[in-house]
């Protein structure tokens, strides 16, 4: 095992394994009760995240007299809705480049869908006084090495051909919004990104979904899905849903549907965040402007202002684990900290001495082309949506619409799009999955110490679709 570094482990030495989000907040909704018995409903969701509760509020405002029930295994927002860093992006395609390698017909139109999804989200928080810090900010891709500041001026160009509106920044302008020594340059997109307080996100969801009369049943976890007739029973421990239509948003969870199983898998991802910047401490650094962060690695970070100006910094050692498993005993990994705090401190080493106050994992749904994927069964009377790969916050908002569409038979343009009517590759089983990821990820991090040079094996899985390429 490496040897870590005592300098930088004296700023863990504090370092509670919580998450930041849930930390003594008034905010925090009255549990809901476990499903006891048989009901019925037009539309039965299952999982309380940002899909389900997208997915129950949208239903609910296309047609109010619809009867909608949601079914949580744990309690709302007790996965990756209620953990992640808040960063609320337009992108539907895991970033700009990733979707244009895939998609590079419909670009044009995914970008403008993104747009106004985010539009329209900000929108829904105005109209049920949601108070989540919401803050479109904007977002500062930054260059931390040579290769990657190449590339940017490329990327804004066609950015802003689709109807982006990104600018690239010199060394001079990117060190006068931020103060790093890493930065090189960046590229500033001024209003595709909003930065949110999770948790209060969906906690807001949902209060939104009782007051239009939606059902929530917490701690009662799906276990099976029974073809009846004209609908489905969706069975829990004490209880089933029996309903016209059902919509899957189950995220790194064990797919309901056995045929979707295939096409992901679990990996984490970490965060830390430090105690509150005192004045001089932010003047050091700037950021006056408050952009989310993320620097253009393969094996990026990304890093934010909270609403008290602590600093949440997250990203860059995704683990999977054999077999795809996911615990509970994950989410806290001593050595991606240690490496977490080291980047920190090279990327602020102004903020020496600074203590980190809270740390915690959890676990992301990715596919092999980084972004979500939609299926349905039981003859059409069950949807799914997954492989959002860590930006879901706003793109769930996205992968419910289209849900909807599917399980109520509208065409739309979000339905004709070729990322909606088509699935990733799938990936091998065990142990060749395991092997694949691990000789991806070693590939992965020589392109980043050798100015982004893709080796054979990454040239590779580029010719055949896959993603790992963040």
């Amino acid at each position: 095992m490496e040897k870590k570094d005592p300098f930088v482990l004296r700023h863990l030495a504090d370092v509670q394994p919580e998450l930041w989000w849930l930390d003594s907040d008034p905010l925090e909704p009255a549990p809901h009760s476990a499903l006891i018995g048989d009901i019925g409903a037009d539309l039965c969701v299952v999982g309380a995240g940002y899909t389900g509760l997208w997915t129950a509020l949208l239903a609910k405002e296309r047609d109010p007299e619809r009867e909608v029930v949601v079914v949580e295994q744990y309690e709302t927002g007790a996965g990756a809705s209620g953990r992640n860093g808040g960063f609320c992006s337009a992108s539907l395609t895991h970033g700009f480049a990733n979707g244009l390698r895939r998609f590079p017909s419909e670009m044009e139109v995914i970008e403008r869908l993104g747009r106004e999804n985010l539009n329209e989200i900000e929108a829904t928080i105005a109209r049920y006084d949601i108070q989540c810090d919401f803050e479109r900010t904007g977002e500062l891709q930054v260059a931390v090495a040579p290769w990657q500041f190449k590339k940017m001026a490329e990327l804004a160009e066609l950015r802003n051909a689709m109807g982006d509106n990104v600018q690239v920044l010199s060394l001079e302008e990117v060190q006068a919004r931020v103060h790093s020594p890493s930065y090189l340059g960046g590229l500033y997109d001024p209003d595709g990104t909003a930065l949110v307080d999770p948790a209060r996100l969906v906690w807001g969801l949902e209060r939104a979904c009782l007051s239009l009369g939606v059902k929530i049943f917490e701690n009662s976890r799906v276990t099976w899905l029974e073809d009846v007739d004209d609908a489905v029973r969706v069975h829990a421990p004490y209880g089933a849903v029996t309903a016209a239509r059902v919509a899957l948003g189950t995220n790194v969870f064990t797919p309901l549907v056995k045929k979707a199983r295939k096409y992901i898998v679990p990996v984490y991802d970490y965060a830390l965040v430090t105690e509150a910047l005192t004045p001089s401490q932010h003047e050091s650094i700037g950021w006056l402007g408050r952009e989310g962060i993320a620097d253009s690695g393969n094996q990026f970070h990304y890093y934010r202002l909270t609403n008290d100006n602590c600093i949440l910094w997250g990203g860059y050692d995704t683990i999977y684990n054999f077999r795809g498993k996911v615990r509970r005993e994950y989410e806290f990994n001593s050595d991606t900290y240690a490496t977490l705090a080291a980047n920190f401190l090279t990327t602020f080493p102004q903020l020496k001495g600074i203590k980190f106050t809270h740390a915690w994992g959890g676990a992301i749904d990715t596919c092999t082309r980084f972004s979500p994927f939609w299926g349905t069964s039981h003859a059409g009377k069950v949807a799914y949506v997954l492989g959002y790969t860590g930006l879901g916050v706003a793109s769930t908002r996205f992968g419910a619409a289209t849900m909807l569409d599917l399980l109520d038979g509208h065409e739309t343009e979000r339905t004709q799009l070729t990322m909606v009517r088509k699935r990733p590759l799938p990936f091998p089983p065990e142990p060749f999955k395991w092997i694949f990821i691990r000789i991806t990820q070693s590939a992965i991090r020589y392109a980043d110490e050798h100015e982004g040079h893709r080796n054979f094996w990454l040239r590779a899985m580029d010719l055949l679709g896959l993603g790992f390429d963040s």
